[in-house]
């Protein structure tokens, strides 16, 4: 593994942390943490922790000795000073005389000893690094490390590989337990520069930043090197299909049958991030995958983010592709089936009051293919793709010079259901759209940009579809949550098919669809264009057929319902002069909601439309109100709240009336009207 320190950089971070009042040993500690937390063959996603022993003064003038360790939540990668909370070590050394020191309380002296109280959490690894004596320690989950711990006779072939200059920790659950052992081990051998934790990681030290990243660079490049001269050849790879099919292919029945029933027509759904890479694909191709995914996690903390371990599908073959849906089923019915198993049975063992997670795979395995990281946001998708990458480099090497054999399950379990960890599930309360994926045609106007931003707000992963792909990447960037812009021609059946691919592409599937594009063009019906007659329904009828068509291709995929929200207008309903041409296809529009419907209730589609008036867009432009107003002898204010409640409608009052239809789980066929009051266009 490269060693990156480099002195300029290091020295001229600590001139700017200077500037802000960061001493040099803290500046340090930064520089190096960093440097760990951006390699992910080192640390992933929360994993591995650093800490520096140094001197503060509080508030009051009272100088402490400390102990500045990562905080909970913040990553390795991009830390600042204040995501390593100081500590006062004098009391956190107290802790060491003691027997025992549950979870909790461990936790409570910790928070109770911050300099500052507003700090995060310290790592539960807090207590490990303060009883160690060097000035810097620093802690990673290598994969490296792993492929010599994940072993049989782990002891052994780590003091081979190792030497005496590491220490070696049994495996114990992180925590005061973990503390005193690991510290124990040290002061018999105040010689070593690091202790491998068996199962678990490394833990290197130093008496300068340099010092300490420099071992942790040094013993995983030992490991790496012992991987690369003493690894044996892989086993003969397993036979595929003929053709594999594409992951595009049954992306979305995965996405479907991963998705959490709680009953009545209620998931938690959850979005999938798809890779693949020659070496994954090399690696799945193992005729002992399946094995090895049930045999566990090459680091009990990746319990937390993919469960007990990946689920394995078959290769899927491309000449019987459809009945590879249900064969995911019944995998999936496997996977639930033996995590549902390892619940009940590591439960029992003790009067501890527990909720089963839900039992659904995070990392789906497909020969020939690629993997699935599947998550609650895109965010935790990709995360488990991430995890899933460093778990096949664990296994490679474990395999490679020996057999994978990390914890059992019930040691496992003692992680996963740890109460510091069920602490922060509790903590993380999803929002009402949480997992889903919506799609909004013309979402680049003033209706869409509102639609995506709420629909954001409340936990959506959006798709904003738009002639304009500038505007719509705009509108999905100030929308966040991940949201994509896609540029698009909806009155085009091959582009729409494209758009609706890309949801697909990038989530795994689609739960709602935001059917409304639309523009008008005046004319007496008796006079118009039969041309432009036929461009206005092409845009504001068949788009909105074909939208909904894919839609519910998709939805059918995923089995999990759905919904259908179209965007009307009260010319569906109150015609006005001369806009026949728009009022005819929004007319037609609001019954094809309808017989969406009904025609596909039974499977747990809901189709709605909202029917609204008189919203400022690019339908309804500045100078047309201007106009209009002006004939009609009125303010362009009294024009625009021209209603029974006498207020204007703005795109955040639609948007909001879309947002009522998607959380309504009990309402289809129905037309909420958002004009400010019109009786001429109630609907009867």
């Amino acid at each position: 593994m490269k060693n990156l320190w480099n002195d300029a950089t290091a020295e001229a971070l600590v001139a700017d942390y200077a500037k802000k009042g960061v001493d040099r040993d803290l500046a340090l500690r930064v520089y190096t943490t960093r440097l760990l937390g951006g390699e992910p063959r080192l640390v992933l996603h929360g994993g591995g922790n650093t800490s520096v022993k140094s001197r503060v003064t509080d508030l009051v003038g009272d100088s402490w000795d400390v102990l500045c360790v990562k905080g909970s939540g913040w990553d390795m990668a991009v830390i600042e000073p204040q995501g390593l909370p100081a500590v006062k070590l004098g009391a956190l050394l107290k802790a060491r005389a003691l027997d025992k020191l549950s979870d909790e309380d461990m936790v409570a002296l910790q928070r109770a000893n911050l300099i500052d109280p507003s700090s995060p959490n310290p790592s539960v690894e807090t207590l490990l690094h303060a009883f160690l004596p060097h000035k810097f320690v620093d802690h990673t989950h290598s994969t490296a490390i792993l492929a010599i711990v994940d072993q049989p006779d782990s002891e052994a072939l780590s003091r081979k590989v190792f030497g005496p200059r590491m220490g070696f920790v049994p495996y114990i659950k992180p925590g005061f337990d973990l503390a005193k052992a690991a510290a124990d081990i040290f002061d018999a051998d105040p010689s070593v520069e690091g202790l491998i934790l068996d199962k678990h990681g490394i833990f290197t030290f130093g008496d300068n930043a340099r010092q300490a990243y420099d071992r942790m660079i040094h013993y995983v490049t030992v490991a790496e090197d012992y991987v690369a001269r003493n690894g044996k050849a892989a086993a003969k790879p397993i036979e595929l299909p003929k053709e594999v099919a594409g992951a595009a292919d049954f992306a979305s029945a995965l996405r479907g049958a991963v998705a959490f029933d709680r009953g009545e027509g209620a998931f938690d759904r959850m979005v999938s991030d798809f890779r693949t890479s020659p070496a994954i694909v090399e690696f799945l191709s193992s005729p002992r995958l399946t094995e090895l995914a049930r045999t566990g996690v090459s680091t009990p903390d990746l319990s937390i983010r993919i469960k007990t371990g990946p689920m394995v599908l078959p290769a899927p073959d491309a000449a019987k592709l459809d009945a590879y849906p249900a064969e995911i089923r019944k995998h999936v019915a496997g996977f639930v089936a033996g995590y549902t198993s390892y619940f009940e049975t590591n439960d029992k063992l003790d009067d501890v009051r527990r909720t089963m997670l839900d039992p659904m795979p995070r990392l789906t395995l497909v020969p020939g293919l690629g993997m699935f990281g599947h998550g609650r946001t895109l965010k935790d998708a990709k995360i488990a793709s991430d995890v899933g990458e460093m778990w096949i480099e664990a296994v490679r090497g474990a395999e490679a010079v020996g057999t994978f054999q990390p914890l059992t399950h019930a040691e496992l379990f003692g992680l996963e259901y740890w109460s510091l960890e069920q602490a922060k599930l509790a903590s993380n309360k999803p929002k009402p759209l949480t997992g889903q994926v919506v799609l909004i045609t013309g979402g680049a106007g003033a209706i869409g940009a509102a639609t995506a931003k709420l629909f954001a707000a409340n936990g959506a992963h959006v798709v904003v579809v738009d002639l304009d792909a500038d505007k719509a990447a705009e509108v999905a960037s100030k929308a966040g949550n991940d949201s994509i812009g896609v540029g698009c021609d909806i009155t085009d059946p091959a582009a729409l098919r494209t758009a609706f691919d890309r949801a697909v592409a990038v989530y795994g599937g689609l739960d709602i669809l935001v059917s409304n594009a639309g523009a008008a063009w005046e004319g007496g019906i008796g006079e118009i264009d039969d041309a432009l007659l036929r461009k206005s329904f092409e845009l504001n009828f068949f788009a909105h057929q074909n939208a909904a068509q894919n839609a519910v291709r998709i939805f059918k995929q995923q089995g999990t319902g759905g919904v259908l929200l179209f965007n009307t207008s009260k010319q569906a309903v109150n015609p006005g002069p001369k806009f026949g041409a728009y009022g005819l296809p929004k007319a037609a529009t609001l019954f094809l909601s309808r017989q969406y419907a009904l025609e596909y209730g039974a499977i747990g589609v809901r189709s709605n439309a909202v029917n609204a008036d008189r919203i400022r867009s690019g339908l309804l432009t500045d100078d047309m109100i201007a106009s209009r107003s002006k004939a009609r002898g009125l303010s362009e204010k009294d024009y625009m709240s021209g209603n029974l409640l006498g207020l204007e409608v703005t795109a955040e009052h639609v948007a909001q009336a879309f947002l009522h239809h998607a959380l309504a789980d009990r309402t289809t066929g129905d037309v909420t009207t958002v004009d400010g009051g019109n009786i001429a266009a109630v609907l009867r």
